[in-house]
């Protein structure tokens, strides 16, 4: 039986989505092929259909991931305030596979190949070009960001890392307070 290209489209999306959550919940290493596809509803054999390996459907959840928080959490309609309440909120580290893919994985970077490291770079760039609209929205260079964009990004990631690393929710929710606080002039 032959299939529509909407339907393939569709098939291809829904392990993507699969994979995008599954890769913020368990990490790189802990996602594996037929799991994956049992987890879309899907068999393993389907996979090579729709992707030439698994960093191709790495790198692809990856890039899926980053935009979900570019145009949720950190969308260009919430101010800079909200964007941070909800980015830097114990239901963030608590749902890592509905949270910030950078935050996620950008630990096992190193450790991946090109196309997934790419990929991640990517994220964490968009990521900072995002921070640097909310700093300066009218800020012509959006891909060179400032000092503030760079700290203040690099503080929301570590916060939610560090605060997932503890195992006390109530230091954790200091961690992110103090994250979310202004920095001293």
């Amino acid at each position: 039986m032959r299939y529509s290209e909407t339907h393939k489209e569709a098939v291809h999306e829904r392990i993507v989505r699969a994979a995008a959550g599954a890769l913020r919940r368990r990490g790189i290493s802990g996602i594996g092929i037929p799991a994956l596809m049992k987890e879309a509803g899907l068999t393993h054999g389907g996979f090579y259909a729709h992707f030439e390996n698994r960093d191709a459907l790495v790198a692809e959840a990856i890039r899926a991931a980053a935009s979900d928080t570019i145009e949720g959490t950190l969308a260009e309609d919430k101010t800079l305030a909200d964007s941070l309440r909800e980015y830097l909120s114990m239901g963030h580290v608590d749902n890592p596979e509905l949270g910030c893919v950078v935050a996620a994985l950008a630990p096992e970077a190193p450790r991946q190949s090109k196309p997934v490291q790419r990929a991640l770079a990517e994220a964490a760039r968009g990521l900072l070009r995002r921070v640097q609209r909310k700093l300066e929205p009218t800020a012509r260079t959006p891909n060179d960001p400032s000092e503030a964009a760079l700290r203040l990004t690099a503080t929301m990631i570590g916060a939610v890392v560090l605060a997932r690393a503890v195992d006390d929710p109530k230091l954790a929710e200091r961690i992110l307070r103090a994250a979310r606080r202004p920095p001293p002039p």
